[in-house]
C-alpha cells in the first residue's frame, strides 16, 4: 500500500493512475515538444539577457520539477517571452558594471529562488485571488507595451547590429540612427526577416507543422552552405558540453532588494498565466483547476532551475498547445523533452553551433507578436471607453516607464478602477412601469410612475467611506426638490456592506431629514448589513419601522399612510 503522503505527490497519483495506450503518445509528443523547446529555450534566454545554454538548463529542470509536483497532466512549463524582459530589467543593471555572464546566470539563478519562495509561500497562505490584481483590460495594454519592448529590442539582433540603451525610446532612436549609418548586415538581415516569414507563413497556412524547426534548420543550413559566419553573421557557436552541477548562487546582499522587487513581479504575472493557461486547459480536458497546488509547482519549478544556473520560469499557452495537439497525455510528455535535451548537451553539444543569432532574433519576435492583442484593444474602445484608457495607461506604463515598473502601473490601475467603481457607483430613482413587475430604472424608463411624495432611491455599491459623502449629497439633493418628498426609500438591496464612517454619516443624515420633515427608509436590507447597524447602535436612532423586507413593503406602507396614486413619468434626462 502506497503512503498517504507520497500518494499526495500529484506526479505519483499521475504515475499510479499511468494507462498503457498513453505511453507511444507521450513519446511522440515528447520528441515534437522538444523541437520546439530547444530554440525557443535558446532565444528566450538570450532575451533575459543570458548565455543561450541557460534557456536549456533551465528548460530541463523546470519540466522535470513539474512533472513531479504539477497537478496539471499538460501545461508545459519553460522560459517564457513575457519574462525575458522582466528578467533582464531586474538583472542587467546589477550586472551594468563589468558585465560579467556568470554574474549575470548567478543573479537570474537567485531570481528563479526567490520567485520560488514567493510561489510557495502564497500558495501555503492560499493567496491565488492575487492573480485577480490585474483586470483584463490592465493586462492586455501591459501586454502590448511588452510586445512592442521586446520587438523594438531584438529588431537590432535582428539586423545584425547592437544598439546600446536604457529604456524603449533609447533603443528606437538608437536603432533608427545605426539604421541610418548603413550598421545593418545584409546576410543577418536576410536570414532574419526570411525567418520571420517562415515561421509566420508555415504556421498561417501549416499549423501542424514544426515552423520554429523548420525555420532553425533551414537558418542553420544556409548558415553552412553559405559560410555566413564570415559575412558578418553571429552565430550561437558550441555550446558547453555536459549538464552544470548543483550550485547556490552567489551573489552580494545589496543585490537582495532589487532581486527582491523583481521576483514579485515576475511571480504575479507568472501567477496570472499559470491560471490562465490552466483554466482554459483544464476545460478542454474535463480537468479541474486547483490554483494553490498549481502556485506551489510552479514554485517547485522555479527552485529546480534555480539551483542548476537556470532562470524564472512560466507556463507556455504555445507549448502547452503544440504538447496537446501532438497527443500528449501526461507529464511523461514533459519528462520526454528533457531528457532528450540532456541527451544533446552531452553527446551532440555542436549541434546548433552555426544557427544564426538572428534566427534566435526571428524567433523572440514571432513570439511577441503572439503577445500583442490589438483586436482586444478595439473591442474596449468600441465597448468601454474607461477601460480602453486603463488598456492605454497599462501600454505607456511598460513602454516610457518600463517592464517592471510597467506590472506595478497595471497592478494599481486595477486596483484603482475597482475602487473608482466604489467612490463614484452607479446611482438612480426607480419607478413602476406598465406591464413590467418590480420598480426600474427612470432613466431607462423615464414614462415610469412615481408617487407624489415618495422617492425610491438605488444606490449600487457597500456604502463605505470612499462614497458616504457621494451618497449622502444625493439624498440631500432630492429630499431638497420642489415639492419636496415626505419618504425618501434606499433600495438597499446592491448595499452589501455599511462601514463605521457611512454608519455615522448615515445617523446624521436622518437627523437632518427628519428636521425637515422627510423619512429616510431602508427596504431590502440585507441580514448581515443590518446587524451591522445594530452593532453599530444605528438602530437606536434609525425607527425600526422604517426597515421593511421588500421595496413592495415600503411602497405599500406608505400608500396606506398617504393615500397617493401613481402618476406618470416624464422624460428625465439625469
Amino acid at each position: 500500500m502506497m503512503p498517504s503522503r507520497l500518494r499526495a505527490v500529484p506526479g505519483v497519483r499521475t504515475l499510479s493512475a499511468y494507462r498503457r495506450e498513453w505511453l507511444v503518445k507521450d513519446l511522440v509528443a515528447g520528441v515534437v515538444l522538444t523541437t520546439l523547446l530547444v530554440p525557443q529555450g535558446m532565444a528566450y534566454a538570450e532575451l533575459a539577457g543570458l548565455p543561450p545554454i541557460t534557456g536549456l538548463y533551465t528548460t530541463v529542470l523546470c519540466l522535470l520539477g513539474y512533472a513531479v509536483c504539477g497537478p496539471s497532466r499538460i501545461l508545459v512549463l519553460g522560459p517564457d517571452s513575457s519574462l525575458g524582459p522582466m528578467i533582464a530589467a531586474t538583472v542587467l543593471p546589477l550586472v551594468a558594471a563589468d558585465g560579467d555572464p556568470a554574474r549575470a546566470v548567478a543573479l537570474a539563478s537567485m531570481l528563479a529562488l526567490m520567485v520560488a519562495a514567493v510561489m510557495i509561500l502564497a500558495s501555503v497562505a492560499k493567496l491565488g485571488f492575487v492573480a485577480d490584481l490585474i483586470s483584463k483590460p490592465t493586462m492586455i495594454g501591459y501586454m502590448n507595451g511588452l510586445a512592442l519592448t521586446i520587438l523594438i529590442g531584438q529588431l537590432p539582433k535582428l539586423l545584425g547590429f547592437k544598439v546600446e540603451a536604457d529604456d524603449l525610446v533609447g533603443e528606437l532612436t538608437g536603432f533608427v540612427r545605426r539604421l541610418g549609418e548603413g550598421a545593418t548586415v545584409p546576410a543577418a538581415a536576410a536570414v532574419g526577416c526570411g525567418g520571420i516569414a517562415v515561421i509566420l507563413v508555415l504556421q498561417r497556412f501549416l499549423p501542424k507543422v514544426p515552423a520554429v524547426l523548420v525555420m532553425v534548420v533551414l537558418a542553420t543550413g544556409a548558415t553552412t552552405v553559405f559560410s555566413l559566419g564570415e559575412h558578418g553573421v553571429s552565430l550561437v557557436g558550441e555550446l558547453p558540453k555536459g549538464f552544470p552541477p548543483f550550485t547556490i548562487p552567489d551573489v552580494r546582499l545589496a543585490d537582495v532588494s532589487p532581486l527582491l522587487g523583481g521576483a514579485l513581479g515576475i511571480a504575479l504575472v507568472s501567477l496570472a498565466d499559470t491560471i490562465s493557461n490552466a483554466s482554459a486547459f483544464a476545460a478542454r480536458q474535463g480537468q479541474e483547476v486547483h490554483g494553490n497546488q498549481e502556485m506551489a509547482a510552479i514554485g517547485v519549478a522555479n527552485l529546480a532551475a534555480g539551483l542548476f544556473q537556470g532562470f524564472p520560469v512560466s507556463t507556455s499557452g504555445s507549448r502547452t498547445a503544440v504538447a496537446e495537439r501532438a497527443g500528449a497525455r501526461s507529464q511523461l510528455t514533459g519528462v520526454v523533452g528533457a531528457v532528450l535535451i540532456v541527451l544533446m548537451l552531452v553527446l551532440v553539444p555542436g549541434l546548433f553551433r552555426n544557427l544564426p543569432q538572428p534566427a534566435l532574433a526571428a524567433v523572440v519576435i514571432t513570439a511577441s507578436l503572439s503577445l500583442a492583442d490589438v483586436p482586444g484593444v478595439v473591442r474596449l474602445w468600441r465597448q468601454r471607453r474607461t477601460e480602453f484608457l486603463l488598456c492605454c495607461a497599462a501600454f505607456l506604463g511598460v513602454t516610457l516607464v518600463g517592464v517592471l515598473a510597467g506590472i506595478a502601473v497595471a497592478v494599481a490601475l486595477s486596483v484603482l478602477n475597482v475602487f473608482r467603481r466604489a467612490w463614484w457607483p452607479y446611482h438612480t430613482v426607480l419607478g413602476r412601469v406598465r406591464d413590467l413587475e418590480g420598480y426600474h430604472d427612470i432613466r431607462s424608463h423615464p414614462a415610469a410612475q412615481r408617487l407624489p411624495g415618495l422617492v425610491i432611491y438605488r444606490f449600487d455599491a457597500p456604502l463605505i467611506f470612499a462614497n458616504a459623502r457621494a451618497f449622502r449629497d444625493e439624498i440631500r439633493r432630492l429630499a431638497g426638490a420642489d415639492p419636496q418628498p415626505s419618504w425618501i426609500v434606499v433600495a438597499a438591496e446592491p448595499m452589501t456592506d455599511v462601514d463605521t464612517t457611512a454608519a455615522d454619516m448615515l445617523e446624521e443624515l436622518d437627523e437632518t431629514l427628519d428636521a425637515k420633515g422627510v423619512h429616510l427608509v431602508f427596504a431590502e436590507l440585507k441580514d448581515p448589513v443590518r446587524r451591522k447597524l445594530e452593532r453599530y447602535g444605528l438602530t437606536r436612532t434609525l425607527d425600526p419601522r422604517r426597515f421593511f423586507p421588500t421595496v413592495e413593503a415600503a411602497v405599500a406602507a406608505y400608500l396606506r399612510n398617504t393615500g397617493a396614486e401613481w402618476t406618470p413619468g416624464a422624460d428625465e434626462d439625469r
